[in-house]
């Protein structure tokens, strides 16, 4: 049995992981399964959280009810449900590895491509354009329902456009709160809720909503430049991290 100390200061953690992307940084958010997985297996951890998303996503969207892109969501947002359904349609036939490994060395060759284009010149923002969404929305929803790594995916499509860091934060938080309203249906369909744990995530979801306020204040605090630089450092972590897990597992 998991020492109760050890499974509430994980739990805490991952909690205040889960609020600190509501907030405005999206990165941190893949921190909070991986915490989860010290004490539980990964599938109960995510499943666990997942209320927790939900409460926290509430203070996220009031937070950013004014600071988004509005083509953006209505690009991703039915992408991304294509996404989900695909997942629920998937789910026991997919490799979770596998996808955090494609997902991983995207993550890379993307960071890689920008890297390149900074050594030859600027680049002009790129347009939120629909072939481009279609697709990253739908690898967004889809990686988040299997392995709660819908991260990457968003900003590979999303950084291109250098968006004011406001309005990336808050797309990045509406878009996830809605998918994990969707990923409600089929987790519940699948077993993977327990209601039982619903005294837990009422404990855990204060840590959460404190969270989502440091991050949202963080996320004003830091210069437009260094907060982009932060975002891509942390791609390149997640996706090496992404890699290392789909390859040892």
């Amino acid at each position: 049995m998991t020492d109760p100390a050890l499974f509430w200061t994980a739990a805490l953690a991952a909690a205040f992981f889960v609020g600190g992307s509501k907030g405005g940084l999206p990165m941190i958010a893949l921190l909070s399964v991986p915490t989860m997985s010290l004490v539980m297996s990964p599938m109960q951890g995510a499943a666990l959280l997942l209320p927790v998303y939900l409460v926290s996503d509430v203070f996220g969207i009031w937070i950013y009810r004014h600071s988004f892109s509005r083509r953006n969501l209505a690009i991703l947002i039915p992408a991304a449900a294509t996404g989900v359904f695909a997942g629920w349609l998937l789910a026991g036939d997919t490799d979770e590895n596998v996808v955090r490994v494609i997902i991983g060395c995207v993550g890379l060759t993307f960071l890689a491509m920008r890297q390149r284009s900074r050594m030859i010149g600027k680049r002009n923002p790129q347009p939120a354009d629909v072939p481009r969404g279609l697709i990253w929305g739908s690898v967004s929803g889809f990686t988040s329902f299997v392995s709660h790594a819908g991260g990457p995916a968003f900003q590979l499509y999303v950084l291109p456009q250098q968006l004011p860091k406001l309005m990336f934060a808050g797309t990045s938080t509406i878009l996830f709160a809605i998918i994990n309203v969707m990923k409600v249906p089929p987790y519940l369909a699948l077993g993977l809720i327990e209601w039982g744990d619903l005294r837990t995530v009422a404990i855990l979801s204060p840590m959460a909503i404190f969270g989502a306020w440091v991050g949202y204040r963080l996320t004003r605090l830091i210069p437009q430049r260094a907060f982009f630089i932060v975002v891509e450092i942390a791609l390149f972590l997640i996706s090496v991290n992404l890699i290392r897990v789909g390859l040892s597992s």
